[in-house]
C-alpha cells in the first residue's frame, strides 16, 4: 500500500491531536509526517508513531511536498493557509466552516455521499459535527420514506468549543464543589456550569444562529435536497459527547420495526434502544467511540408517520477527526 505525506495543521489542538491519534489507531500509512501549529507552538515536539516531531509553523509550508494536509485551525487560517497546500501538492481535508458552501467544494460524510469526493479541486469540506450527527440518522431513514419535516434540538458538550472550553467548565466545577466564588467566563457569556445555553455562534438577523443555520444549509447541500429543517443549538455542561433529540415526520407510514432495522443495517451507527432496562446513549460513556448511537425511538403520537429519537455521538470523534481520517482512507484506496 501505498504511504502517503501527512500535515496535521491545528496539530496541538483538541481536533488535531485526535486526527494523530486516529491516524495511529487505523494503521494509516504516514511516510512522513509534518505537525503544523501556530507560531507561538512552533518547536514544541509532539510524539506520533513512536517518533518525537517538531511543530512547525506557516513559513515552513513550503519546505516540503505533501498528499493530504488535514486542517483543524478555523476558518480563517484555513483560508489563508489551504491553497499553499494545495500548490505543494496537498489534497486538504478541512474541518473549519471555511469552504462548506463553496460550491466547488465537496462536503462529505462518507457513509452517505463518499462518491462526492471524486469531485474535489484539491478541497474537501467536513460538515459541521451536529450535522454529521444528524444526517448519519437521517439518511437511513430516507430510505424508508421521502422525510417531509425534521425538527432537532441539540444538546453539545463544551468540547465543540475546543480545550479552553473544557478547562473552563472544569475549573467552574471546581470551585463550586469546593464552595469559592466561581470565576467570571471567559469562553463563553455566561457561566456554562448549571446552565444551558440556547446560544452557538452568533445570532443573525433571522433569529437563528449561525451553528443552526450552519446544519440547515449543510443538509440541503449533502442531502442534495430542501429537507424541511428547524434546529435549535444548547451548549450543555457535559465534556464531551453531543446529543440530538430529533423527530422526523415521513411522507409515508413507517413501522417502529423497519426504524430499527435500517438503524442497525447503516454503516456507523449504533443502536441503543432498550427502554425498559434503562439502555439509551449517554454522552459520559461515548467518548472515544466511532458511532452514532441511537435510541428513545419511539412515534410520535401527536402527527401522522412520524417518530422521535434520540442519538449521541463523539463530537471530536465521527463529529471531526474520525470523518477526515475515513476520507483520506477513501482517496488512499482509489
Amino acid at each position: 500500500m501505498r504511504e502517503m505525506n501527512i500535515a496535521v495543521i491545528g496539530a496541538t489542538g483538541l481536533v488535531g491531536q485526535t486526527f494523530m491519534r486516529l491516524l495511529e489507531s487505523r494503521n494509516f500509512p504516514v511516510k512522513n509526517f509534518y505537525p503544523f501549529a501556530s507560531e507561538k507552538s512552533a518547536g514544541k515536539k509532539l510524539e506520533f508513531n513512536n517518533e518525537e516531531y517538531t511543530v512547525l509553523c506557516e513559513k515552513n509550508i513550503e519546505e516540503q511536498e505533501y498528499d493530504i494536509a488535514f486542517f483543524s485551525a478555523g476558518g480563517q487560517i484555513a483560508k489563508d493557509l489551504a491553497e499553499r497546500f494545495v500548490n505543494q501538492g496537498a489534497i486538504v481535508i478541512d474541518n473549519s466552516s471555511a469552504f462548506r458552501m463553496d460550491e466547488n467544494v465537496p462536503l462529505v460524510i462518507p457513509e452517505i455521499n463518499e462518491m462526492r469526493i471524486d469531485e474535489h479541486n484539491g478541497i474537501i469540506a467536513n460538515p459541521n459535527c451536529s450535522t454529521i450527527q444528524m444526517l448519519m440518522v437521517l439518511a437511513p431513514l430516507r430510505l424508508l420514506s421521502p422525510i417531509k419535516r425534521v425538527v432537532v434540538s441539540t444538546y453539545q458538550s463544551v468540547s465543540g468549543s475546543g480545550l479552553k472550553a473544557m478547562e473552563e467548565l472544569k475549573s467552574q466545577m471546581r470551585e463550586f464543589v469546593d464552595g469559592e466564588k466561581v470565576s467570571d467566563p471567559v469562553v463563553y457569556p455566561y457561566h456554562i456550569l448549571n446552565n444551558s445555553l440556547p446560544h452557538i455562534d452568533r445570532f443573525l438577523e433571522n433569529g437563528y444562529t449561525f451553528e443552526e443555520m450552519k446544519m440547515i444549509q449543510e443538509t440541503y447541500k449533502i442531502m442534495e435536497e430542501d429537507i424541511p429543517l428547524t434546529v435549535t443549538c444548547v451548549r450543555v455542561p457535559v465534556l464531551c459527547c453531543h446529543s440530538e433529540a430529533i423527530n422526523v415526520e415521513f411522507e409515508n407510514e413507517v413501522s417502529l420495526e423497519e426504524i430499527r432495522t435500517a438503524f442497525k443495517e447503516f454503516p456507523g451507527v449504533e443502536l441503543m434502544d432498550n427502554p425498559e432496562n434503562l439502555i439509551y446513549p449517554l454522552q459520559g460513556d461515548l467518548e472515544g467511540t466511532d458511532q452514532v448511537h441511537v435510541g428513545r425511538i419511539r412515534m410520535d403520537y401527536s402527527a401522522d408517520n412520524a417518530v422521535n429519537l434520540w442519538c449521541s455521538t463523539d463530537n471530536i470523534q465521527k463529529g471531526a477527526a474520525l470523518n477526515g481520517i475515513q476520507i483520506a482512507e477513501y482517496i488512499l484506496n482509489n
